[in-house]
């Protein structure tokens, strides 16, 4: 999961891990923190007030900015629980935290999924896409993605903690519940490998479609933009904090990786990309830009578009 986890172990110790991820998750939470918050409030700002008329894609993009923002909401609470231990009356509210964190990550990496899919109908399946798009479908989409992490996260991170522990860290050192292969095997499929999958071939076919039509260029320029950025903003967080995970896991559960100064290593590498998953509230933002532009330009020139998108059946 993507919490950060001191790998305690009988023959080695981790202390000097730990102490830089102390100082380390400050310098990097402190800007996502700024930047994140400014950006994704500019956005909603964008989204809501500037561009008013409701799209597809500002549906998807404005669900997205508001996952990022619970996201940020909860880095103070990540920053101060890096520092501090807290008392045992604070474990119910700390489950509170962790599960809407996941709700922030899994629930944007969903979302992610759903614009790449309703981009791909548009331009691939152009001729379907008035059957199954639309702006009341696309808000459907994002309620249901929030109700599908709210259901499947809340009830089972309240099992992840030791309710016997008088002091604790928070987003710290889960019990072997939150590590033990079903739930494990879940993230990694459900939660990440599975829509990684969708993502990249809608973004590849999206793209392949889009060169083979050969026509409007600075609009077909414009939406491959579009593309990479979401793919970005996709991959490089999620991929080595994923990668992370399933080696912390190899650590735990099996007797594959017993030298010290490797899973020293391994400490190190998923508590750095953890906190690195976080820039995916900057990233998006590369997004936010790239859908106004595109928003403004399907305005001006609807008709256009169309022609485009049966060019590229045909």
């Amino acid at each position: 999961m993507f919490l950060s986890d001191t790998m305690m172990s009988s023959n080695c110790s981790f202390e000097d891990v730990d102490h830089l991820m102390k100082y380390m998750e400050l310098v990097i939470y402190i800007p996502v923190f700024i930047f994140g918050l400014i950006l994704n409030t500019v956005a909603l700002f964008v989204f809501c007030v500037i561009l008013r008329k409701w799209t597809e894609s500002t549906i998807y993009m404005s669900s997205l900015a508001l996952m990022d923002l619970l996201l940020l909401f909860l880095l103070p609470f990540k920053m101060h629980a890096s520092n501090h231990q807290w008392s045992a009356y604070l474990l119910s509210f700390c489950s509170v935290l962790e599960s809407l964190y996941f709700v922030g990550i899994y629930g944007g990496i969903y979302t992610i999924m759903c614009i790449a899919l309703d981009r791909w109908v548009a331009i691939c399946h152009p001729y379907k896409a008035k059957q199954l798009r639309s702006p009341a479908k696309a808000l459907g989409i994002c309620v249901g993605v929030w109700v599908l992490v709210l259901v499947s996260i809340f009830p089972k991170s309240y099992h992840f903690r030791n309710p016997e522990q008088k002091t604790f860290h928070c987003f710290h050192t889960f019990s072997e519940t939150g590590w033990s292969p079903p739930v494990i095997i879940c993230l990694q499929v459900f939660g990440f490998l599975g829509p990684a999958l969708v993502v990249i071939y809608c973004s590849v076919c999206t793209i392949r479609a889009l060169q083979r039509s050969g026509q409007h260029s600075q609009l077909s320029q414009a939406c491959v933009k579009i593309i990479y950025s979401s793919l970005s903003a996709f991959l490089l967080p999620f991929t080595p904090s994923h990668v992370a995970i399933l080696l912390q896991f190899l650590v735990r559960s099996t007797a594959m990786i017993q030298d010290c100064s490797t899973k020293s290593s391994i400490s190190l590498f998923i508590q750095v990309t953890l906190c690195l998953s976080n820039i995916t509230c900057c990233l998006d933002a590369l997004c936010y830009y790239f859908i106004a532009h595109e928003v403004r330009s399907m305005r001006k020139s609807f008709k256009m578009v169309v022609r485009v998108a049966q060019d590229v059946t045909s």
